[in-house]
C-alpha cells in the first residue's frame, strides 16, 4: 500500500497539476498473493486520488498494452514471471507502456519516506473493473497477424498462469486447431512442471497429438519458447533468427538490425551476418535491449530465453505476439518449424557457474585476463568466451562456444578453474 501511495505521487504527478484525477491499470498473474497484493496496491493508489481500472489476470505485456491503450498515466503488474508460486513482485509501467528508468524507480523508493498523500471526499480514486481489457488485447494481437493459422495444429502450454485464459482463445481466433495443456491456474500451481521452464510435457504433447508445434510460455506470458512437429526445442535465438529473416523479406526489419544481449549463441551472429542482418549486443537484461531499441530506432530484439520484443506492436516482450508471430511464419511458408529453425546452426555452448569467488575482480586479475586471452585466440572465428559477475551474489559466470561439444566443455572447465584460483574469497577469522 505504501509503494503504491508513493507510485501515485511520482507517476500521477502530472495529471494532478493539469487537473483531474490520473488514472492506472492494475492486473496480476494468478498466483495466491497477487490477490491480496492486488488489493493493498488497488486501496493505496485510489486512497491516494487515482482512478483505478483493475484489469484481473492478464499477461504482463497485455497490462503494458492496455495502459497505452487506455491512454492511462501508469500501470501496475504484480507478478514473479517464472518463478515459483510463493515469490511475487510489482512491476511499474510509465505512460504508454513503458518500463520505468532508474532515476523514476529511485523516486518512487525515496518517496515511500515521505508523507502520503491523502484526499478526502470527491478527490479519492475509484476503482472499477476493466470488463473488456481482454478483449481488447486480443484484438490488438489477431490485428498483427501477416498470415491467420488455419491448418495448423498448435499445443499451448500456458504454465498455468496469466496467459490460460487469452492465450489459447487468440490462436483459435487466429484459425488454428489448439489443444492446451497447463491451463488450469490454482493460485499454487503457477510454472509448476509446466511452462517455458519445463519443456518436457509440452514436447510429449506435441508429438502424441502429432502436432505441427507446440508454444510454451511463463507465468507471466512475457516469454515464449517453442518446439517443433517431433519434439525438439527452438529456443529465443532459433526464434528471433526465423523472425529476422522474415522481417527482412518482407523489407520490414529497421536498418536490417537485431538487438541480442551477449549471452545470444554465436551462431545467431553468423546466420545474420550472412544474410546482411547485423546484431546489436547488450549486456544481459530485456531493459537493456529495450533501450538499445529505443535509442536506435530498432523494432525486433531479445533474448536467448525467448523474451522477444517487437517495438512495432509492444513496449515489452510479449510470449503471445512471439508465439502468433512464429506459427504465421509456419503457416505462410508451409514449411516446418524444425526446417524454418536451420536458420541458424547453434554452436555448442557451456556455462558454469564458478561458486564463492570474488566478483568483482573479473577484470582486474592479470592471469585471469591472459587465460581468456589464450582461449580466445585458440578458437578464432570458431567460437567465443563471456566471463561475467553475478549481479547479486559471489558467482562468475563462464561461457564458452566453440565448434565442437567437446573443445567448449574443456576450455569452459580450464577457466573455471583459473576463476576459481585467482578469485577465491579470503577468509576472514575473528
Amino acid at each position: 500500500m505504501q509503494l503504491a501511495q508513493a507510485a501515485a505521487v511520482v507517476l500521477g504527478h502530472d495529471r494532478n497539476s493539469n487537473g483531474g484525477r490520473p488514472r492506472a491499470v492494475v492486473a496480476r498473474d494468478p498466483r495466491a498473493s497477487g490477490e491480496f497484493i492486488a488489493a493493498a496496491v488497488e486501496a493505496g493508489l485510489s486512497s491516494s486520488g487515482v482512478d483505478v481500472y483493475d484489469a484481473g489476470v492478464l499477461p504482463t505485456p497485455a497490462a503494458a498494452y492496455l495502459v497505452a491503450d487506455l491512454e492511462a498515466d501508469f500501470g501496475v503488474m504484480i507478478s514473479a514471471s517464472h518463478n515459483p508460486a510463493p515469490d511475487n513482485g510489482i512491476k511499474f509501467f510509465a505512460r504508454g507502456g513503458q518500463k520505468l528508468p532508474d532515476d523514476v524507480e529511485d523516486a518512487i523508493e525515496a518517496q515511500m519516506s515521505k508523507e502520503a498523500v491523502r484526499p478526502t471526499g470527491a478527490d479519492v480514486g475509484r476503482i472499477q473493473r476493466f470488463s473488456d481489457a481482454e478483449d481488447r488485447y486480443i484484438v490488438h494481437l489477431l490485428g498483427t497477424l501477416p498470415h491467420n493459422l488455419e491448418g495448423l495444429t498448435v499445443v499451448l502450454d500456458c504454465a498455468h498462469g496469466a496467459a490460460s485464459g487469452c492465450s489459447p482463445q487468440v490462436f483459435k481466433d487466429a484459425g488454428a486447431n489448439v489443444i492446451v495443456i497447463g491451463a488450469e491456474p490454482d493460485g499454487l500451481n503457477i510454472n509448476d512442471g509446466v511452462g517455458s521452464t519445463h519443456l518436457g510435457p509440452l514436447k510429449e504433447a506435441v508429438v502424441k497429438y502429432g502436432a505441427d508445434l507446440g508454444i510454451a510460455h511463463d507465468g507471466d506470458a512475457d516469454r515464449c519458447l517453442a518446439v517443433d512437429h517431433e519434439g525438439n526445442e527452438v529456443d529465443g535465438d532459433q526464434i528471433m533468427a526465423i523472425l529476422a529473416l522474415a522481417l527482412k523479406k518482407s523489407g520490414k526489419l529497421k536498418d536490417d538490425v537485431l538487438v541480442a544481449t551477449v549471452m545470444s549463441n554465436l551462431g545467431l551472429k553468423i546466420a545474420l551476418r550472412n544474410a546482411g542482418i547485423s546484431i546489436h549486443e547488450t549486456a544481459v537484461g530485456d531493459r537493456y535491449v529495450l533501450e538499445e531499441m529505443r535509442d536506435g530506432g530498432f523494432n525486433l530484439g531479445g533474448e536467448q530465453s525467448g523474451h522477444v520484443i517487437f517495438s512495432d506492436y509492444a513496449t515489452t516482450g510479449d510470449g503471445l505476439l512471439t508465439g502468433l508471430q512464429l506459427a504465421a511464419q509456419v503457416a505462410l511458408t508451409k514449411k516446418p518449424l524444425k526446417e524454418l529453425a536451420t536458420a541458424m546452426t547453434k554452436l555448442p555452448q557451456v556455462l558454469i557457474n564458478v561458486k564463492g569467488v570474488d566478483r568483482t575482480k573479473v577484470g582486474s586479475s592479470d592471469v585471469l585476463i591472459q587465460a581468456v586471452a589464450a582461449a580466445e585466440a585458440a578458437l578464432g572465428e570458431t567460437g567465443r568466451v563471456l566471463l561475467r559477475p553475478s549481479g547479486t551474489e559471489p558467482v562468475v559466470r563462464v561461457m564458452v562456444e566453440a565448434g565442437d561439444e567437446e573443445t567448449a566443455q574443456s576450455i569452459a572447465e580450464h577457466l573455471a578453474q583459473v576463476v576459481r584460483t585467482e578469485l577465491a574469497l579470503e577468509l576472514v577469522s575473528e
